[in-house]
Order: structure tokens, then sequence, then C-alpha cells
């Protein structure tokens, strides 16, 4: 029969490997805290970012407050618009008093104004009229109802990019404006005193340039110009007949002659002073002049040369004598 083995009594641990068993043990449990924390940290910096990100909402609502005034120079578009008008009116004075009634009513004026009349008498009125942009349409109704219309012609121009672009360069030439200015107030000598002196006038002088445009600009783009054009010339109504009468010649033929006389008559008026000139210079020679010019000896008259002198006849020969007769 065997005999069992009898047991081992238990070794004690050996202290290193007690210590390294702790400190593993330490780890561990370090290690599931810094998990927890991290999900934990994760977590509230989810929700610190949600607070920043609500946080942030309201405050970038409230720095965009300041922006608002350039926000709509840059998404409202400049426009010029531009109209001309041309009516037919019974009374053209009448008609112009209702324009100004209208453009004033609209919050414009009257920039320029022309009259003149034609051969017939009849009056002819030309009106340029500036009006706010907001009431351009109704302005145009109301002057197209003063009267017949003859000729419309409308117009309108996009200067957007012109007008942002004006700006930026304003902007940048009163900083470099700024600059020259902080540079003469550090200048020590004079000949650099000088030469920022001209370098600011130049650039003035083109900041005053850009300010000059962007005001010309503003006043084109906020009041329309509208060109009204009156005309009290009656209107011919067209008859079944239009071939001429008697009463239509004697007439032409009336305004024909009175036309030539007339020429004839300008004519004469025009060479009048010429004819007058002429008269005056002819009695001062004859009378004055020509009585003091010393007077010419006539010549005399010249002696007729000596005719041929007659030659002498031959003498007659002797006849023969003759027979005396019985």
């Amino acid at each position: 029969m065997r005999t069992s083995r009898s047991a081992r009594p238990a070794r004690p641990a050996h202290p290193a490997r007690a210590l390294a068993g702790i400190l593993l043990a330490a780890s561990l449990a370090l290690a599931a805290c810094g998990g927890a924390d991290d999900s934990g940290g994760g977590a509230s910096a989810k929700s610190a970012g949600n607070g920043a990100d609500a946080a942030a909402a309201p405050g970038a609502a409230g720095s965009a407050k300041p922006a608002t005034p350039r926000t709509p120079r840059l998404t409202q578009n400049a426009i010029i618009r531009t109209a001309s008008l041309t009516l037919q009116v019974k009374d053209v004075p009448e008609a112009l008093d209702r324009a100004r009634a209208t453009t004033e009513d609209a919050g414009g004026y009257v920039g320029k104004e022309s009259t003149s009349r034609d051969a017939g008498g009849h009056e002819h009125t030309r009106v340029v009229l500036r009006v706010p942009g907001a009431k351009y349409d109704e302005v145009l109704a109301g002057l197209q109802g003063t009267g017949r219309l003859i000729d419309r012609t409308a117009q309108a121009e996009d200067v957007t990019d012109q007008v942002v672009d004006v700006d930026s360069r304003i902007r940048s030439q009163r900083a470099s404006v700024d600059r020259i200015r902080a540079l003469m107030a550090r200048a020590n000598r004079l000949s650099d005193v000088v030469e920022l002196e001209g370098e600011l006038s130049s650039r003035q002088a083109d900041l005053e340039a850009l300010l000059a445009r962007q005001a010309s600009l503003k006043d084109r783009t906020s009041l329309a110009t509208i060109t009204l054009s009156l005309s009290g010339t009656p209107v011919k109504k067209a008859s079944g007949d239009d071939s001429p009468g008697v009463v239509d010649a004697l007439s032409g033929g009336w305004h024909v002659f009175v036309t030539v006389l007339r020429w004839i008559v300008l004519a004469l008026g025009a060479a009048l002073p010429f004819a007058v000139c002429a008269a005056l210079l002819t009695l001062l020679w004859l009378r004055v002049v020509r009585p003091r010019l010393p007077h010419r000896r006539e010549p005399a008259p010249a002696t007729t040369a000596p005719g041929p002198l007659p030659s002498a006849r031959p003498a007659p020969e002797p006849a023969e004598e003759r027979p005396d007769r019985d």
C-alpha cells in the first residue's frame, strides 16, 4: 500500500513579484479611470462645443449688426435711369405747370428748361426733370397722360461695379493719404518734407477726383432723368380730297411772289451800301480830285509830208508836116 505524499507547505511570495502585481493592478485601475475620464471629457467637450455654438449664434448676429449698412451697397444694384418723352398738347404752359407739379410732388426738381416758337407761332418747350428712382415709373406714367404721345424712349444702365470700384479706391486712397501725413509728421529733413508734400498733393488730387466721381454716380443713381418735350402744333385732319384747288394755287402763288419780292428787297438792301459808297467816290473824283490834276497839253497836229513833185511832162514831138489841102 502506497503511502500518500504529504502536502508541501506554501512558499512565501517573493516581494518583487508582489510589488509587480500591485503595480499592474494599479495601472489597470488608472487606465479604467482614464477611459471614463476621456469619455466624460469627450461628452463635456461636445456639450461645451454645442454651448459655444449656441453662444456664438447670438454673438454672430450681434456682430453682423454693424455690417448691415455695407451689405446693401454690395447687393443692391445701382441703376441709372433715363427717359425721353415727346408730347403734343393743346396748351403748352398748362402742360408745363402740370409736369412741374408732378415732379415736385414726387420729391424731384426741374433741371433745365427752354422754350421757342416756330414760324407759325406755335410754342415748343423742352424741360429736364430729375425725380427719385422710387417714383420714376409713377412720374413717367403721369407725364405721359398729359397729352398725345409722339415719341418715348427709356434706358436703364447698371453701374454697380463702378460704384463698388470707386468706393474701394476711395478707401485705399484715404489710407494712402494718412500714411503720407504720418511720414510728414516724423520727417526731419527739409528735402524729405518737400518730397512728401508733393506726394501728398498728388494723392489728394486723386482722392478729390474719386470723390467727385462718387458724387456723380450717387446723383445719377438716386435721381432719374426725364427729358420732356411739349409741342403745341395742332394735328392736321386729313381731308377726303387731297388735290389742290384754285384757292390753294392762289395762296401758293402769292406766297411765292411775296418770297421773291422779299429776296429782291433783301438783295437791294445788301447792295445799297456798296452803291452809295461807289456814288460818293465817283462824285469825289469828279468834283475834287479831277479838277486838281494838271492838264495835259494836247499834242500838235503832225504836219503832212509833202507829196511827190510833179514830174515835167515831156515835150510833144513835132507833128509831121501834112500837105496843104487844096
